[in-house]
């Protein structure tokens, strides 16, 4: 194996490295750098592009994904929860000393009483209410030092963020954010007059503070022109190679591929049945692979498929391979007979999802959409980084993160 390829076990087997591996994970740096060079040049005006690495990187790693795109040239990343922050600080610190001029914005806001913590570990909260505008601005007044947050203005999609009058009477308290934020509710859908009316509004509430940065595109809404990026975009799924727009140009690579070991290869006469519930039977001799992936491993019992309704298809040695009734738990049953005998054999590796299957497709069949898939992905599965070789440094840890 080459030396730059960096593998681990999966984190829910202890002992995993004394044992072949049950399936893995590959994860192409080198894509995930290429695919935010590719956003990054989609935007205009000068607006900068920085990366949502959020729920561990969409389920990849967020250690080895932040430090890529850090040596790829985006500064600004956004994470969910003030914990994942910390630990993202911390794998951006065996970057170098210069990482350390990260911008990393905590998208659920200011959490009571930790204020002091966001500083310490250099955290941005994202400002959502007057309470977290008032602690906020009482913590950066105790401590006299320039303590940056971001203002989160709800247009429309009524999660997180300040009404606009609420937004109108903080422009008046005369706070002044490094960044004014919203988000789009309808961005992978273009037409949706949904998209113009938040755009407007954002305008408008954004306008209050003109000394800020603004932010409004997530990955679809880069996809709905230039109009939307304003001074900072903030990617997230696009990134790790998943469709985010009905718009989106078919210049992305895919970052991900899903393999998982078959464990036996067995057949299925006409008339047999497979799996629980009966669900499939066969209308003709077929030879079936048993996979050990189910939906413990994040592939989800929604992907099976029954007497007359498809599910989801893999992919080995040029053929694709149906879903055969439902997926368990530890395994699912996938149609070999079309592949050649000695390909088809236990300890093979099946893709799941790559480059020949694509994690959207897998979803679509599930019923969901890629998001989900790529967040659920089991700890069981071994973790294979490939290097980004443009940036000419190897991944700099083999841990799942």
């Amino acid at each position: 194996m080459d030396q730059d390829v960096k593998v681990s076990q999966g984190t829910g087997d202890r002992d995993g490295a004394e044992f072949p591996e049950n399936g893995r994970i590959t994860v192409d740096l080198g894509a995930l750098a290429d695919n935010w060079r590719t956003l990054a040049a989609q935007l205009s005006g000068g607006a900068r592009c920085g990366a949502a690495v959020k729920a561990d990187g969409y389920g990849l790693g967020a250690g080895e994904a932040t430090r890529t795109l850090w040596r790829a040239g985006c500064r600004s990343f956004f994470v969910a929860t003030p914990q994942e922050g910390a630990r993202l600080r911390e794998d951006l610190a065996l970057v170098g000393p210069e990482a350390t001029e990260a911008e990393i914005y905590v998208l659920n806001g200011l959490y009571s009483g930790a204020a002091p913590a966001y500083s310490r570990h250099g955290l941005r909260p994202v400002l959502a209410s007057p309470a977290d505008v008032a602690e906020w601005a009482d913590h950066a007044r105790r401590t006299d030092a320039p303590c940056p947050a971001a203002l989160h203005v709800d247009t429309g999609i009524s999660r997180l963020g300040l009404s606009p009058d609420e937004a109108r009477a903080v422009a008046a308290s005369g706070f002044c954010p490094a960044l004014v934020i919203s988000h789009l509710a309808c961005a992978d859908m273009p037409g949706n007059p949904m998209n113009d009316r938040q755009l407007g509004r954002f305008r408008e509430l954004a306008g209050l503070f003109p000394d800020a940065r603004k932010s409004l595109a997530n990955s679809a809404g880069i996809f709905l022109g230039p109009e939307y990026h304003f001074d900072l975009a903030r990617p997230g799924i696009a990134l790790y190679g998943s469709q985010a727009s009905a718009n989106e140009e078919s210049l992305l690579k895919t970052v991900v591929t899903l393999e998982a070991r078959i464990l036996q290869v067995h057949p299925l006469k006409k008339g047999d049945t497979i799996g629980y519930g009966a669900a499939f039977a066969a209308e003709r001799d077929m030879q079936v692979a048993m996979v050990a992936a189910g939906y413990a491993d994040g592939y989800m019992r929604r992907a099976g498929s029954a007497s007359g309704q498809p599910g989801a298809r893999a992919w080995l040695a040029g053929h694709y391979l149906p879903v055969l009734g439902r997926v368990s738990m530890d395994m699912t049953a996938f149609d070999v007979t079309n592949v050649p005998m000695d390909k088809a054999v236990p300890g093979a590796l099946v893709e799941l999802f790559g480059p020949h299957v694509s994690v959207d497709e897998t979803a679509a069949c599930a019923g969901t959409i890629g998001y989900e898939f790529l967040t659920s992905l089991g700890a069981r599965f071994a973790r294979r980084y490939l290097p980004d070789t443009a940036a000419g440094t190897a991944p700099l840890s083999d841990a799942a993160n």
